[in-house]
């Protein structure tokens, strides 16, 4: 089918234009119509996005489905998906509709609130598909927008806050990953990401004020980029935006965050930074892996002396997300093969973690820790999913979130084998911080008196949580589903990715060689 990825991207977009012009009132039947226009739209979305799984060739390591217009002064308009980004595509529009169910409680302007994830969804999709350098970064940057309102408006207490420094963190990290795309599109003369891909931007060093620049041009192109994606995931110790954004996000939104958006900085590295600069990637390849295992332990650390449910978890996907890093910057095929799968897992476990704390905080308008304490005498359902989860989350074998960690440590300790010995902890610590959180919640005599009538899971949060739990045993225990779509492309990039760095060396002895005149 032509422009397949660009209806697949743009039928939410159209399903909240559809909201925004023709559903008028806010009584309980435009609600409701509100509810299942957004559902039907992102259901469509993930219907077709089958197509192109179904129809995506893994042994292809070049770009798919590919659709290219003229757009604006010159600027193209141009998507296609790879090995490494339609699995992501398909993340989104997998989880789009949970989330809509999710929220499907929601009084305070339906219409606009659905409106902000019609629209976000299709941000999130452009991302992932984008193929020009400009139409990713207008992507990119706008999916800031409907997050912030959906922080700011739907959210929390302290939700004002929240949302601005989400935003200014995420914002002032991109402005610097523009001034670079203005510098590669002057250097390569394209916008084009596939002609971008093959350029060889300049890693010869050079002085500025005195002082020497190693790996030139790629080396200030990468720091650019990496402002950009490091915050995104967030790293450690530019995190600290991600805690306050979960406690005040609505448990939709906490949700879509760390589920996908937080993907897009690991996105980002696998898509520009490893490829297009590789001389500065293994240059700050060993910084990127030892700030990794720090973000692994500390934030694990941190999340133990948490009080809040959704605060534990928001750490804990700050320390999963140091997997990811670690694994991306060990630059093997095991390494990234692992951190491909670990935010493929993430999306499913992390997002299903976000909804078993929404589901008691709609019943019961805390996440304190010490408000709750056996659940499991009055919510035996909701025990044995958040069991599942929890243990999915430390890395339990059979679940998809052991496949993610393995595959990682396999990569990392192949790269450095004293960061996978510091990073391997954080099984342990996740352990700890995950099993602690569970007790507490769950398990013991049911003593309070305001639990004593709170009742257990209902249809619908049942049938929110049955494909997410699908997903993370299908990928336990049949990982190929996800390796042998992601394997080709990533040892193509791998191995160009090999070739630069030795080319790069061999240059720099010959000149070295030049020098002192052997």
């Amino acid at each position: 089918m032509d422009n397949l990825l660009s209806i697949i991207t743009f039928i939410p977009a159209l399903g909240a234009l559809i909201l925004a012009l023709f559903l008028r009132g806010d009584d309980a039947a435009a609600q409701k119509n509100a509810k299942y226009l957004a559902l039907i739209a992102t259901t469509a979305s993930f219907v077709l996005s089958l197509f192109v799984l179904f129809g995506f060739e893994p042994s292809n390591t070049g770009f798919q489905f590919v659709e290219e217009r003229e757009w604006l002064m010159g600027l193209k308009y141009k998507m296609g998906v790879d090995g490494i980004s339609v699995l992501f595509v398909l993340l989104t529009t997998f989880l789009m509709p949970i989330t809509i169910l999710a929220c499907w409680d929601v009084k305070v302007r339906v219409k606009e609130y659905m409106i902000a994830f019609l629209l976000l969804e299709t941000l999130m999709l452009g991302v992932f598909c984008a193929l020009d350098l400009v139409l990713f970064y207008l992507f990119f940057e706008a999916g800031l927008i409907p997050m912030f309102l959906i922080i700011g408006i739907w959210g929390g207490a302290n939700r004002i806050y929240a949302s601005f420094k989400f935003f200014l963190y995420t914002f002032l990290g991109s402005v610097l990953m523009l001034v670079a795309m203005v510098a590669m599109i002057t250097d390569a003369g394209t916008t084009d990401i596939a002609q971008l891909l093959q350029h060889n931007f300049s890693a010869g060093g050079f002085d500025v004020l005195g002082v020497h620049i190693v790996g030139g041009m790629q080396t200030l192109l990468w720091l650019a980029f990496f402002a950009s994606f490091a915050v995104k995931m967030p790293m450690w110790p530019v995190h600290t935006w991600l805690p306050d954004a979960h406690v005040q996000a609505p448990t939709a939104g906490s949700v879509v965050l760390a589920a996908i958006l937080l993907k897009m900085g690991g996105y980002g590295f696998l898509r520009f930074s490893l490829p297009m600069f590789p001389v500065a990637s293994d240059l700050f390849a060993p910084f990127i892996l030892w700030l990794s295992a720090i973000a692994i332990v500390y934030t694990s650390l941190v999340a133990l002396a948490q009080s809040d449910m959704k605060k534990l978890i928001a750490y804990s996907s700050v320390a999963h997300m140091g997997y990811v890093t670690a694994g991306i910057f060990a630059a093997n095929q095991q390494g990234i093969d692992g951190a491909i799968f670990q935010m493929i897992s993430h999306g499913f476990i992390s997002g299903a973690l976000f909804l078993c704390v929404g589901v008691i905080y709609d019943r019961m308008h805390t996440r304190e820790i010490d408000a709750y304490g056996g659940l499991v005498n009055r919510m035996p359902a909701y025990a044995l999913i958040f069991l599942f989860f929890t243990m999915a989350n430390v890395g339990l074998p059979g679940t998809s979130g052991f496949i993610g960690e393995f595959l990682t440590l396999m990569g990392v300790f192949q790269a450095n084998t004293w960061v996978a010995f510091v990073a391997a902890t954080g099984v342990i610590l996740s352990a700890a911080y995950g099993l602690w959180l569970y007790r507490r919640v769950v398990m013991g005599d049911l003593i309070k008196e305001s639990l004593k009538s709170i009742t257990d899971l209902n249809r619908r949060e049942r049938a929110i949580f049955a494909p997410l739990v699908v997903m993370t045993l299908l990928l336990g225990v049949y990982p190929s589903l996800v390796t042998d779509i992601i394997g080709p492309s990533v040892e193509a990039m791998v191995s160009s990715y090999q070739t630069a760095v030795v080319n790069s060396a061999d240059a720099t002895s010959v000149a070295a060689a030049s020098a002192t005149g052997h």
